[in-house]
């Protein structure tokens, strides 16, 4: 009896979930629908006012001014700053909500509290909210997805939250909160058409998360950077420090390459600056932090490595520094041949990225599923002329990493970088 009432138990809670899975996929395919998105369109969707935020916080009750935060831009490092900044938080016993984008498995990975996802159910509610609202502008997808995460943060009654800048820093949906503390990481070419095509252009647009009278932190190094970031702080009574350089790395410190060290120093000296706010952190919680990582933040695909014999790593650098970053620790650690399979968005300077790649290496040029891949023709049009010993091009990621196993002998290494939908095909 006991036997078959168990049995039924379980076949109601697997019914249920079932019927909750459905919904869900259901809200996410009505917001991708419903609403312009980046991870789908690129630059098409990207929305250059805080306007449309501004209504939908109104809408559900101006979350964020319930909310304390730290508010994270730049161009390399921001999601790795991010969670190293929360997972301490959370090690140190605070209620921390974590906003980063995009997502590589599910939707739900953008939005986490102490590391745990939304819940389905959640996103579900959200978006029945939305769809009774008449809404009589169009908010795009990342706007929409702010607004769950800050909602969300409130209603769970969060200490603290870490939030990650989407694109820029000036317009930038995420630019509507008054942070505790503000964060650019560093400035490198990227999203020029949307940013501006020069340092101190993307410097001027990225320092318009600062905020009067909160403190900026940088890992930036770049003189003519600089001036930009110091010309703001004046402007707004605010104080620019620089992150502690020489903040000694423990000697477990779990990343891959030296721009993570780079990312955990800043990290470190935001804490430290954080205890002024009465946000107080141990070095035992940083280093609880750190070996938590993952579990606290959701952090992967950041010279990750996934399989052995060969080596296989996972890495999200998209833009010409970083990828020029990941290649130097590579060298270090590759003791064979190199293999690298590298799939990026349209909208990309291909052919710069394509110039870091070394020419001895195995080069396999491929499409990914996510609708704004770069196709084959736009991958051999930028790589026509380059000097590689090696290059094949492939319609799916997954053919590439077939043929690069079969081809790699087992002191290679394979290395799957670019973008974060190139990353998610192998999930």
């Amino acid at each position: 009896m006991k036997h078959r009432a168990h049995h039924l138990f379980i076949k109601i809670i697997q019914s249920v979930s079932r019927q909750i899975d459905l919904r869900y996929s259901k809200a996410i395919s009505w917001l991708f629908e419903q609403f312009p998105s980046y991870q789908i369109i690129g630059s098409k969707a990207y929305k250059p006012t805080l306007e449309n935020t501004i209504k939908l916080l109104s809408i559900i009750g101006n979350p964020q001014d319930r909310l304390k935060f730290v508010h994270v831009a730049g161009s390399n490092g921001k999601g790795s700053t991010c969670s190293m900044i929360a997972s301490t938080l959370t090690e140190a016993g605070y209620k921390v909500g974590l906003f980063t984008s995009p997502h590589i498995e599910d939707y739900t990975e953008r939005i986490r509290i102490n590391g745990k996802t939304i819940s389905k159910e959640s996103v579900v509610n959200f978006v029945n909210e939305i769809r009774k609202t008449e809404l009589d502008f169009d908010p795009s997808f990342f706007e929409m997805t702010f607004a769950l995460a800050l909602k969300h943060f409130a209603d769970e009654e969060c200490d603290i939250c870490v939030i990650e800048a989407g694109l820029g820093g000036r317009l930038d949906a995420t630019n509507v909160i008054t942070p505790l503390l503000s964060i650019i990481t560093n400035i490198s070419l990227e999203h020029t058409q949307i940013l501006g095509d020069t340092l101190e252009l993307i410097a001027e647009e990225k320092a318009g998360i600062i905020k009067l009278g909160v403190t900026i932190i940088t890992a930036e190094k770049n003189p003519s950077v600089l001036s930009v970031f110091e010309s703001k702080v004046r402007e707004l009574s605010s104080t620019l420090i620089l992150f502690d350089e020489k903040r000694i790395i423990p000697s477990d410190f779990p990343l891959l390459g030296n721009y993570q060290q780079d990312n955990f120093r800043l990290a470190a000296t935001a804490l430290n600056e954080l205890e002024k706010s009465g946000f107080t952190s141990t070095s035992g919680d940083l280093a609880l932090g750190l070996k938590n990582l993952n579990q606290n933040s959701g952090l992967k695909a950041r010279l990750q490595i996934w399989k052995q014999d060969p080596l296989t790593i996972l890495d999200v650098s998209h833009n010409p520094a970083g990828i020029k970053s990941t290649l130097e620790t590579i060298e270090e650690l590759n003791k064979g041949n190199l293999h690298i399979i590298y799939g990026t968005s349209s909208d990309k300077d291909i052919s710069s990225i394509l110039d870091e790649f070394p020419s001895a290496a195995k080069i396999y040029l491929t499409e990914f599923t996510n609708p704004r891949s770069a196709n084959i023709s736009q991958l051999e049009k930028a790589s026509k002329g380059k000097n590689f010993e090696s290059v094949d091009y492939f319609f799916k990621a997954e053919s590439a990493f077939k043929i690069a196993q079969n081809t790699a002998k087992q002191n290679d290494t394979i290395l799957i970088i670019g973008s974060f939908f190139l990353v998610a095909d192998f999930f």
